[in-house]
């Protein structure tokens, strides 16, 4: 039985290696359009998400104008269907990149999906900071970007943290289906050489692959927010 497995194996192999130049492209491909849209998470989707929690009801900067608007915003493309989104963006990322269709193109309707998941998760993480640090800021005369930077992220870290590691596997989730606008990447690898050519062997792979990187990045993100949980430290 030893030997079947051992034989298995390397016939598995046999029908991998042949497109390992493929394999890699595809997975830089991946990571292109998954770097790119958590750069746009960290960089829009923080600001949005911190905006939300100090203009919401009850809070220090309430607005509700501002709320509603940003809040309206951000449910609708949480809401959009995901593919329908990339089709409606078509225009608009031709206007950013001067093409619709590429890896690079493919990033542009992912990082919105970025900016608005990612804002949310970020609201969420500010909510469970207690009242009192924002309080005892105040009365420091802290600024309000001291407010931010030094007592609402460093109180919130690990939640935000956590956000991020759940965000960018649901990044990874929609790359795998960007293949529609030209994007590449593993999921469009696996349809065009495995599915379409009945390559049962390349199929699997790609599926272990992104077991792999998904597990990899949980993994990571978890050690990371428990490195950072303040109530640990």
């Amino acid at each position: 039985m030893q030997l079947d497995v051992v034989q298995y194996l390397n016939d598995f192999m046999a029908h991998v290696m042949p497109y390992q130049k493929e394999i890699w492209h595809a997975i830089g491909e991946t990571f292109v359009m998954v770097g790119i849209s958590i750069a746009a998470a960290l960089c829009l989707g923080l600001p949005v998400g911190t905006l939300l929690f100090l203009c919401r009801k009850g809070q220090l900067y309430e607005n509700r104008a501002v709320f509603s608007i940003v809040n309206g915003l951000v449910n609708i493309i949480r809401s959009f269907p995901f593919l329908l989104l990339v089709v409606a963006m078509i225009p608009i990322t031709r206007m950013i990149v001067g093409t619709s269709l590429g890896t690079v193109a493919a990033a542009v309707p992912l990082s919105v999906v970025a900016i608005a998941t990612y804002s949310r998760l970020v609201e969420q993480s500010l909510l469970e900071v207690p009242k009192e640090v924002i309080e005892a800021a105040s009365s420091m005369g802290a600024s309000t970007l001291q407010l931010i930077i030094k007592f609402l992220y460093v109180e919130a870290r690990s939640g935000l943290t956590l956000g991020l590691t759940t965000s960018t596997i649901s990044f990874i989730s929609y790359s795998t289906v960007m293949g529609i606008v030209g994007g590449g990447g593993v999921g469009d690898f696996a349809i065009r050489y495995g599915y379409q050519r009945f390559e049962n062997e390349l199929m699997v792979f790609t599926i272990i692959v992104m077991i792999i990187l998904v597990q990899s990045i949980q993994f990571g993100g978890s050690l990371a927010a428990r490195l950072l949980d303040k109530r640990r430290a």
